[in-house]
C-alpha cells in the first residue's frame, strides 16, 4: 500500500503514554481507547478506566481478549448437507441467527470483537459464494481463536478453512488442474502486499504445494487432504527447492519474507487502529519498530499490539477523531455509549440497514475487503447514516423508551437546568473531540430549546422534569447524528 500524499501530523513516539499535567488521562482519551479498541464504552466503564493508569487499561483489554474463549459452537456448527431436514430454510434461519450472534459478540467483547471484525476484512471470504452456514461459523471460530494469537499460525489455519478453500478455489486446486487463486491472494492480500517480495513463479510453485484439499465424505462436511490429488513433485518457492506441501509453504513464507510480512501487517493494523495517514516518517519511526517487535516475538501479536496501544503516538491529540466510522461503528458505538435499549429484533434490523449502507456482514464487496475511510461516505450513504439513527430514535420514542433518552441527559448533566450545558455534555459524550466553534454548540442548543419560551430558561423555570424535555432530548440526539464530527472516531 502506497503512503498517502499528505504527511501525518502525529510526531509522537512509541514511548509509553503516561498521565501528566500537560497531557492528562481524561474521559476524551478513555473514550478514544474504547472506540478504537472496541465499539465504545458505557459511562460506568469510562469511570472505571479513569481510576486506572492508561497502561493498566490497555493490559486489561488486550489480556482479556487473549484469554477469552471462542463463542460456543451452535448445534449446527459442523453439520453437513445430510443433517438438514429442509436445507434452504434451515440455512436461512441459521444465517439470521449467526449474524445476530456475531453483532452481539462485537458489542460485548471489546478488543476481541474489534480484532475479529478487522481480520474478517483481511482474510476475506464472501458467504454468498459458499452459502453454507456451518462453514460460516467455522470461519468465524477460526478468526476468533487466532485474532490475537500468532499470525503465522493464524495464516496456516485460515488457508484450509472450508470457507476459504471454496471461496478462493483451493477445493479445485489439484495436481491434475492447478489453480493459482489462493496462492496469489496469500501473498498479495494476506501476507506481503501487492507486488512485494514474490514472483509469478513463486505463485505457480506455491499453488502446486497447496494441492490436495479436494474431498469431503459428505456434501458440506469437513474437507480433508487427499494424497491422490496432491502434486508430489519438487517445487521451488522463494529460492528453496523441495517436495513442499501446505505446511512447508507457510514455514518458508514466514522464514524468507518475515520482514515484508511484519511490515505489511503492522501497517495495516496501524491504519485501522490509529490513522489512515501513513508517510515515510511514520513508516520509519512507528511501523518498522512495531514490525521488529512482531518478528522478535515470533509473530505473536500481543507484544506488538501492547506497544502500539500504550504509546504516546496512539494517545496523541492528533490521533483523535481522524478515522471515519464504518456503518457498524455508527450504530454499535451509539448503543454502547448511550446505553439505550436494544434486543435481537433491533439487531436484526440494524444488520439489514447497515447492509444497505455498504457493510453487509460476512459479505464484503470482493476479496480485497471494504476499503473503509472515505469509501464509507457519499451523498446517499451519509444521509443513510443519519436515517439509521433517526429510525432507531423514532423507535425508542414511540415505544415507551423516551424516559431512557431523558435519563441519558440527566445523568450526563447531573440534572442541570442550563440548556447550553446539557447540550454540551450530550454532544461531547458522543464525539471524539469538542466541536470546532461555540456557534456549533449554540445551534445545537437552539434545537434543544425547541419551542419553550426563552423567559422560562432565563428565569430558571424550565428543567429536565418538564413534560416537553424527553422530546427536546430526542430532537437534540437527532441533530447530533447529523453533525460532521459525529462521523469520526
Amino acid at each position: 500500500m502506497e503512503p498517502i500524499a499528505n504527511p501525518s501530523c502525529n510526531t509522537s513516539t512509541l514511548q509509553p503514554y503516561q498521565h501528566t499535567s500537560q497531557n492528562i488521562w481524561d474521559t476524551v482519551k478513555v473514550n478514544h481507547v474504547f472506540r478504537r479498541l472496541g465499539f465504545g464504552a458505557s459511562q460506568t466503564e469510562v469511570d472505571a478506566a479513569l481510576a486506572l493508569t492508561p497502561g493498566d487499561v490497555i493490559d486489561s483489554l488486550v489480556d482479556t481478549a487473549f484469554n477469552l474463549a471462542p463463542t460456543p459452537v451452535p448445534p449446527w456448527g459442523y453439520w453437513s448437507f445430510d443433517d438438514y431436514d429442509d436445507y434452504e430454510n434451515g440455512l436461512f434461519l441459521q444465517v439470521v441467527e449467526w449474524r445476530k450472534q456475531t453483532i452481539n459478540d462485537f458489542i460485548d467483547e471489546n478488543l476481541r470483537g474489534r480484532l475479529t471484525f478487522f481480520w474478517m476484512n483481511h482474510f476475506v471470504t464472501e458467504a454468498e459464494v459458499y452459502y453454507h452456514t456451518p462453514y460460516l461459523f467455522q470461519y468465524y471460530n477460526t478468526i476468533q481463536t487466532y485474532c490475537i494469537g500468532n499470525f503465522r499460525e493464524f495464516t496456516r489455519a485460515i488457508g484450509i478453512e472450508p470457507s476459504m478453500l471454496l471461496y478462493l478455489n483451493g477445493f479445485e486446486n489439484t495436481n491434475f488442474n492447478p489453480n493459482e487463486n489462493y496462492a496469489r491472494e496469500l501473498f498479495e492480500l494476506f501476507t506481503l502486499g501487492e507486488g512485494s517480495g514474490y514472483t509469478q513463479e513463486d505463485i505457480l510453485e506455491t499453488a502446486r504445494a497447496l494441492t490436495g484439499y479436494n474431498h469431503w465424505l459428505d456434501l458440506g462436511g469437513s474437507i480433508y487432504f487427499d494424497s491422490d490429488t496432491f502434486d508430489v513433485g519438487e517445487k521451488t518457492i522463494f529460492g528453496q527447492t523441495g517436495f513442499w506441501g501446505y505446511d512447508d509453504v507457510i514455514n518458508i513464507l514466514f522464514q524468507e519474507r518475515a520482514n515484508e510480512i511484519a511490515f505489511y501487517i503492522c501497517e495495516k493494523l496501524y491504519r485501522f487502529f490509529v490513522s489512515p495517514a501513513v508517510d515515510t516518517t511514520i513508516e520509519q519511526n512507528i511501523i518498522r519498530p512495531l514490525a521488529n517487535t512482531l518478528i522478535a516475538n515470533d509473530f505473536e501479536l500481543v507484544p506488538m499490539l501492547k506497544q502500539l496501544f500504550k504509546s504516546q503516538h496512539f494517545f496523541d491529540e492528533r490521533a483523535l477523531g481522524v478515522v471515519v466510522k464504518s456503518p457498524y461503528d455508527v450504530i454499535l458505538n451509539y448503543l454502547k455509549e448511550t446505553g439505550f435499549f436494544y434486543d435481537d429484533n433491533l439487531i436484526d434490523s440494524f444488520i439489514y440497514h447497515v447492509g444497505l449502507l455498504g457493510q453487509e456482514l460476512y459479505d464484503p464487496l470482493d476479496v480485497s475487503g471494504w476499503q473503509r475511510e472515505k469509501s464509507w461516505i457519499n451523498a446517499s450513504t451519509l444521509t443513510g447514516r443519519w436515517q439509521l439513527l433517526e429510525l432507531y430514535l423514532d423507535y425508542l420514542f414511540d415505544n415507551g423508551f423516551e424516559e431512557t433518552l431523558l435519563d441519558f441527559a440527566k445523568d450526563l448533566s447531573n440534572d442541570s437546568i442550563d440548556p447550553y450545558y446539557i447540550t454540551q455534555v450530550v454532544i461531547n459524550r458522543l464525539m471524539s473531540k469538542q466541536l470546532h466553534s461555540i456557534t456549533d454548540y449554540d445551534i445545537a442548543t437552539d434545537i434543544f430549546k425547541w419551542e419553550v419560551p426563552q423567559n422560562y430558561y432565563d428565569e430558571d423555570l424550565w428543567s429536565l422534569g418538564w413534560p416537553s424535555a424527553p422530546y427536546q432530548v430526542f430532537l437534540l440526539l437527532k441533530h447530533v447524528a447529523t453533525i460532521p464530527e459525529f462521523q469520526l472516531k
